[in-house]
C-alpha cells in the first residue's frame, strides 16, 4: 500500500515536472504571473551553471579529485598525469567554464531558434516556453555532458572571442537596464514628493546622487593611485580621464535647460548611476591590462595546469576582487532582466518587453486558488526569442567574468590580453553615448514620440 502511495506521489510530481511553469512554484508564488514564473525558472538553469563553474574553479575541488586515483586520466598538457578515466584538466579551471558556459549558452540558443516570433501563448511553441521543465533539465544536462568531450584544439581560442563579443553586448544591456532603474527611481520618488508635499523624497534623491558622484570620485582617485605610475602607464591615464572627461559631459546634458524641458523626468540621479557604472568598467578594464606594473591585480600564475603545492594537494589561483564585484553584478541585472516590467516605451521597445495586461475576472479566480495565471493569452508580455538571446549573452558574459577576461595561451596558460581591455573601454564609450542619445534624441527628432 505504501508502495503504491509513493508511486502515485511520484508520477503526481513528473506530472508538475512536465507541466506548466505555474504547477511548480504555485506553492511559492500563488498569484505569480506565467510570463515571470518561466523566467526565473529559465534564469535558475542558469544560475546552475554557474554554480557548477564555481565548483570546478574551487582549489579543494581540485585537490581533492586528484586525490582518486580512479578519477583522472593520461592527459594532453597536465602537469600531474594519474591513471584512471578522465582527463582531469578538462573538468577544472578555465576549461570546465569554457565547456560549462558552451552548453548554456546552447541551451539558450536553441530556445532563441525555437521561440522566435511566438505572438501569444495560444502559440503551441509557447507550452514548450513555459512547461516541460524536466525534460528541458535532461536536454540541459546532455549539452552539458557533450560539452565536455569537446576536444581541446582550437576550441578554446575561438570560444574566447565568441565570448568577447557577447560580453561586450551583454554591457550594453546592463547599461541599458540602469538607466531604466535609475528613471523609475527618479520618477517614483519625484511624484511621491509632489503628492505628499513633502521635501523628505528630494533629500533622498539628493543623498543618493552625491554618494553615488562621491565613490565615482573616489573610484577614479583609486584607479591614479593603484593602476598608474608617475612615468609609465599612460593608457590608464588617458582611459581614466577620457572616461571622467565624458562623464562630466553627460551629466552637464541632463540639466540643460532644453533636455530639462524635452524631458522633465531626467535628472542627476540617472547621470550618478551612469557614471558610477563607466567607473566600475573602467575598473574591469584596467585590471585586465598586460602590465603588472600597471595592474596590481594580474594574475601571472593563473592557468589550469595543476601546480604542485607540496604533499598535500593542488592548487590554483581564486579570483580577484573586480571578478566577485562583476559577478554580483552579473546576477543582480539578470533577475533584473527576469523580473524587469517598465513603465517606459523607449526601453520596452529596445528589450523587447510590454506592459503587463490587466489581470482578468478569470485569472485572478486562477491566483486565489493558489495557482499562477497565464497572462499572455492575448499577447506575450516579453520576446520569448529576445529573452533567451540574452540568456545567450550572460552565459558569455559570466565565462569571461569567472576566467577574469583571460586568453587561454600556447601553453596551456591564461594570459591577460588587450583585446579585453578594449573590449571593457569600448563598452563604456557605447554605454556613454548611449545615455547621451536617450537625452538629446527628444531634441533632434522633435516629431517622434519619446513619451
Amino acid at each position: 500500500m505504501g508502495a503504491c502511495l509513493g508511486a502515485c506521489s511520484l508520477l503526481s510530481c513528473a506530472s508538475c515536472l512536465c507541466g506548466s511553469a505555474p504547477c511548480i512554484l504555485c506553492g511559492c508564488c500563488p498569484s505569480s504571473r506565467n510570463s515571470t514564473v518561466t523566467r526565473l525558472v529559465f534564469t535558475t538553469f542558469l544560475f546552475l551553471g554557474v554554480l557548477v563553474c564555481i565548483i570546478m574553479l574551487s582549489p579543494g575541488v581540485e585537490s581533492q579529485l586528484y586525490k582518486l586515483p580512479w578519477v583522472c586520466e593520461e592527459g594532453t598538457g597536465t602537469s600531474v598525469i594519474l591513471q584512471g578515466h578522465i582527463d582531469c584538466g578538462s573538468l577544472l579551471g578555465y576549461r570546465a567554464v569554457y565547456r560549462m558556459c558552451f552548453a548554456m549558452a546552447a541551451f539558450f540558443f536553441l530556445f532563441t531558434l525555437l521561440m522566435n516570433c511566438v505572438r501569444s501563448s495560444r502559440d503551441p511553441r509557447a507550452a514548450i516556453q513555459n512547461g516541460f521543465w524536466f525534460f528541458k533539465f535532461l536536454i540541459f544536462i546532455g549539452i552539458t555532458v557533450g560539452a565536455f568531450y569537446i576536444p581541446d584544439g582550437s576550441f578554446s581560442n575561438v570560444w574566447f572571442y565568441f565570448g568577447v563579443v557577447g560580453s561586450f553586448l551583454f554591457i550594453l544591456i546592463q547599461l541599458v537596464l540602469l538607466i531604466d532603474f535609475a528613471h523609475s527611481w527618479n520618477q517614483r520618488w519625484l511624484c511621491k514628493a509632489e503628492e505628499r508635499d513633502s521635501r523628505t523624497w528630494y533629500a533622498g534623491l539628493f543623498f543618493f546622487t552625491f554618494l553615488f558622484y562621491s565613490l565615482s570620485i573616489a573610484a577614479v582617485a583609486l584607479m591614479f593611485i593603484y593602476y598608474t605610475q608617475p612615468d609609465a602607464c599612460y593608457e590608464g591615464k588617458v582611459f581614466i580621464g577620457l572616461n571622467l572627461t565624458l562623464c562630466v559631459c553627460v551629466s552637464v546634458a541632463a540639466v540643460l535647460p532644453k533636455v530639462q524641458d524635452a524631458q522633465p523626468n531626467s535628472g542627476l540621479l540617472q547621470a550618478s548611476v551612469i557614471t558610477l557604472y563607466t567607473m566600475f568598467i573602467t575598473w574591469l578594464a584596467l585590471s585586465n591590462v598586460p602590465d603588472q606594473e600597471c595592474n596590481p591585480h594580474l594574475l601571472t600564475q593563473f592557468s589550469n595546469e595543476t601546480v604542485l603545492a607540496g604533499s598535500e594537494g593542488y592548487e590554483t589561483q581564486w579570483w580577484d576582487a573586480p571578478s566577485i564585484v562583476g559577478l554580483i553584478v552579473f546576477i543582480l541585472c539578470t533577475l533584473f532582466i527576469s523580473l524587469r516590467s517598465s513603465d517606459h516605451r523607449q526601453v520596452n521597445s529596445l528589450m523587447q518587453t510590454e506592459e503587463c495586461p490587466p489581470i482578468l475576472e478569470q485569472q485572478q479566480q486562477g491566483a486565489c486558488e493558489g495557482r499562477a495565471f497565464d497572462n499572455e493569452q492575448d499577447g506575450v508580455t516579453y520576446s520569448y526569442s529576445f529573452f533567451h538571446f540574452c540568456m545567450v549573452l550572460a552565459s558569455l558574459y559570466i565565462m569571461m567574468t569567472l576566467t577574469n577576461w583571460y586568453k587561454p595561451g600556447e601553453t596551456l596558460k591564461m594570459i591577460s590580453t588587450w583585446t579585453a581591455v578594449w573590449v571593457k573601454i569600448c563598452a563604456s564609450w557605447a554605454g556613454l553615448l548611449l545615455y547621451l542619445w536617450t537625452l538629446v534624441a527628444p531634441l533632434l527628432l522633435p516629431n517622434r514620440d519619446f513619451s
